[in-house]
This record gives structure tokens, sequence and C-alpha cells, in this order.
């Protein structure tokens, strides 16, 4: 069974007319000069501003705590290189000072066996 014309007809004016309101609708939102728009934008912009300073500040406390941390790790290199050349002083300084006591140990038993050869 076919649909009857005035049914084609409603449906077609229905259509229209959901097209004229949505028409209407559009034109009946504001311009770009109202002033309600304008704050929006406004409040928009400051959104984007406030945001744009805290990626900024975030990014400078990154830098300077980069910064900070190649300061620390130069602060200790250079600790640790004087706490090794002090340690290498004192084993150079312990070394001679070992080789001092063999070589008086060994110039001692030299003399006492002079003195006991002589003795003969």
């Amino acid at each position: 069974m076919a649909p009857p014309k005035n049914d084609l007809h409603e449906r077609l004016n229905a259509a229209a007319a959901a097209k004229k309101a949505m028409l209407e609708r559009f034109r009946a939102q504001p311009g770009r000069d109202d002033p309600a728009v304008l704050e929006r934008e406004q409040a928009r912009k400051a959104v984007a501003e406030a945001r744009e300073a805290r990626v900024l500040e975030r990014q400078a406390a990154r830098e300077a705590e980069i910064a900070n941390r190649a300061a620390e790790a130069k602060r200790l290199a250079e600790e640790t290189a004087e706490r090794k050349a002090r340690e290498e002083a004192d084993y150079a300084a312990r070394a001679l000072a070992e080789e001092a006591e063999r070589k008086a140990a060994r110039d001692a038993r030299y003399a006492a066996r002079k003195a006991r050869k002589k003795k003969r």
C-alpha cells in the first residue's frame, strides 16, 4: 500500500520549517561585535595568557633545576678530585715513610753486622 500524497507534502513542509527554524536560530546568535561575545573572547585570551605564563614558569623552573643539578655535579666532581689528590698525596707520603723505615732498618742491620765483624 502506497503512502498518501498528503503525507509527502507534510514531510516536505516539516523539513522546510525545520530548515527555516535552524536559519532563524543561526541569525539570532550574537555577532562578533556583541559585548557578550567580546567579553568571552577576552576571558579566553586571559586564560590562554595565564596558561602560557604557567608554561613559561614551569620551563624556567626546570631550567633552574637543571642548572642547580649541574652545579651540584660540578661541586661533587671537584670534591672528589680534591679527595683523590689528598689520598694520593697521603699514599705517597706513607710509601716514602715506609721506604725510609725499611732503609733505616736495613742500615741498622748492616751496621750491626759490621760491628760484629770488627769484634772478631
